[in-house]
């Protein structure tokens, strides 16, 4: 029996949070863990402005109410009302870096502007909280990485290392679909579910 999972989801957008257009982010995330997890999901989704001090008390909310992982997508340009990372630095209890490093490595394969992306990794108390990029089809990139023709992983995506990144800090067994994306532990972390 697979364990539920609560997990926030955040997009921060000025003008989709104003309704000038549709939210993409909020349903490319919900799609994405939908089809890679094997756990039920309880969703704490949240669509807010590019306003710090917002964004840094949804995080601590979400994570007060019992999220093991917030994932944010948007505000991570070096655009001025690109302020996501810093709201997530705020927060931070650790600085979690070869995560942006990666997801950084994984936009490069497309564009090399991905040198302008600034998202990070922290921890907070028993929480993950990862910037993901601002457009769906990357954000199921940086999430599952990037196959070669034959189906071999050609550059490893981020969330291959988030269930034993969230077992370390003691929170719940998350399991992956292999399909979609392989999640890595080491032997001895590997637990027997039905």
């Amino acid at each position: 029996m697979h364990e539920t999972v609560k997990i926030g989801i955040v997009s921060i957008s000025d003008r989709a949070s104003s309704g000038v257009y549709e939210d993409k982010g909020l349903p490319a995330l919900k799609d994405w863990l939908g089809r890679a997890l094997r756990n039920p999901i309880h969703w704490e989704a949240r669509l807010i402005p590019d306003e710090q001090t917002q964004i840094s008390q949804t995080l601590i909310e979400l994570v007060d109410a019992g999220c093991c992982l917030v994932l944010t997508t948007g505000g991570t340009g070096p655009a001025l009302r690109d302020v996501t990372p810093e709201a997530t630095l705020a927060v931070a209890h650790k600085e979690m870096p070869g995560f942006g490093e990666q997801m950084r490595q994984i936009s490069l394969q497309f564009v090399p502007t991905a040198i302008l992306s600034r998202q990070v990794a922290v921890v907070r108390d028993k929480a993950l909280i990862l910037n993901l990029p601002g457009q769906p089809k990357a954000i199921g990139q940086t999430l599952e990485g990037l196959k070669n023709a034959d189906g071999s992983v050609k550059v490893s995506g981020i969330f291959a290392a988030v269930p034993y990144c969230i077992d370390l800090i003691g929170g719940p067994y998350i399991e992956t679909d292999g399909a979609v994306c392989k999640a890595f532990r080491p032997p001895n972390a590997i637990r027997a579910t039905s």
